[in-house]
C-alpha cells in the first residue's frame, strides 16, 4: 500500500483539484488542512516517518496534541496536487504540547506545510471543541465573487450575511449561522488567526476582506459545498448589482422566518433587522 491508496487522500486530492478548476488557487494560492481520524493514521502510520525533527507551529494548539492532519505546502500549486500529491502535500504530527509538528509524509522535494498553519490549527481547535470532534476541514480560497464583495459591501457580518441568504434560498439553510468578515489584515501570522477563530466560534463561513474565504466543515464535500454556495450567491449579488443598485424584489425578513420555520433551522434576528423596516 502506498499512503495515496487510503481514501481520505484522495479525497483531499480531489478537494484540492476541485478548487483549482473553479479558479480559486491561482499560482500557489490557497490552502487546505484535514484532521485525520484515528483509524486513518492507524491506515498509514506503517508508512510514516516519525524521526523527523519538530518545528515551532507559531501557535499554541493544546486541543490537537497528538493529532495528525493532512495539508497543502506552502508555495505548492493546486494544480498539481493531483499529478504528485507527495511533492505538494504533507502529512503531520502535533506533539504533546500543541505547540510543535514534525513533517511524517510528503513534501518529497522540500518545503513546509502552508504558512496559514497558525490559522488552520488554531481554528481546527475552536471547530473541534464546538462541534464535539465533527468537524475536521479548513479551507482556505481566493474566491473572487466574495473578494469582489468586499471592495463594496460594509464589511460587518449582518451585510454580508443577509446580502448572501437573498441571492438563494437555500443558502439559509446550508449556512443558517451566517458569515463572519474579518478587515484586512497580514495573512499567515497570529494575529488574523486569533480574529478568525473567535470568529469561528460562531460561523462556519468568515470572509477576508480582499484576501478570500475560510470554511470548517466535517469532511470535503460539505466543506467544499459550503464554499461554493457563498461564491456562487457572490456571483449572483455582483450581477444583480451590475444591472441595478436597488432591488426590486428580494427575500424578505417575513420569508426567511417562514424558511426557517419550515427547514427547522434557526435564522439570527440580527440578520433580519436591517431591512425589516422597509419591508413593512
Amino acid at each position: 500500500m502506498n499512503v495515496t491508496d487510503a481514501k481520505f487522500v484522495q479525497g483531499f486530492v480531489r478537494m484540492c483539484s476541485d478548487g483549482w478548476e473553479q479558479g480559486w488557487h491561482e499560482r500557489n494560492g490557497g490552502n487546505l488542512t484535514y484532521r485525520m481520524k484515528p483509524e486513518e493514521a492507524q491506515e498509514v502510520m506503517p508508512l510514516l516517518d516519525r524521526t523527523r525533527p519538530w518545528q515551532p507551529i507559531g501557535a499554541d494548539v493544546p486541543g490537537l496534541a497528538g493529532e495528525f492532519f493532512m495539508v497543502t505546502g506552502s508555495g505548492k500549486f493546486f494544480r498539481n496536487a493531483v499529478l504528485d500529491p507527495a511533492d505538494t502535500t504533507a502529512i503531520i504530527e502535533i506533539d504533546d504540547s500543541g505547540k510543535n509538528y514534525r513533517i511524517c509524509w510528503g513534501l518529497v522535494n522540500g518545503g513546509r506545510p502552508t504558512s496559514e498553519l497558525p490559522s488552520h490549527l488554531m481554528n481546527h481547535e475552536v471547530k473541534k471543541e464546538i462541534s464535539g470532534g465533527r468537524h475536521r476541514v479548513i479551507y482556505h480560497a481566493h474566491t473572487p465573487n466574495t473578494i469582489a464583495l468586499t471592495f463594496v459591501l460594509p464589511l460587518k457580518d449582518e451585510v454580508f450575511t443577509r446580502e448572501i441568504w437573498e441571492m438563494m434560498t437555500e443558502c439559509p439553510v446550508i449556512f443558517p449561522d451566517g458569515i463572519g468578515v474579518v478587515d484586512w489584515m497580514v495573512p499567515g501570522g497570529r494575529e488574523i488567526a486569533v480574529v478568525t477563530s473567535e470568529l469561528m466560534k460562531k460561523y462556519d463561513v468568515a470572509v477576508w476582506a480582499h484576501h478570500g474565504m475560510f470554511c470548517s466543515g466535517e469532511d470535503f464535500d460539505t466543506t467544499f459545498g459550503l464554499m461554493h454556495t457563498v461564491e456562487k450567491s457572490a456571483q449572483i449579488l455582483l450581477k444583480v448589482l451590475s444591472v441595478s443598485p436597488v432591488k426590486r424584489q428580494t427575500i424578505t425578513a417575513r420569508n426567511f422566518r417562514d424558511l426557517a420555520e419550515a427547514f427547522h433551522v434557526t435564522l439570527p434576528e440580527r440578520f433580519l433587522y436591517e431591512k425589516q423596516a422597509e419591508e413593512e
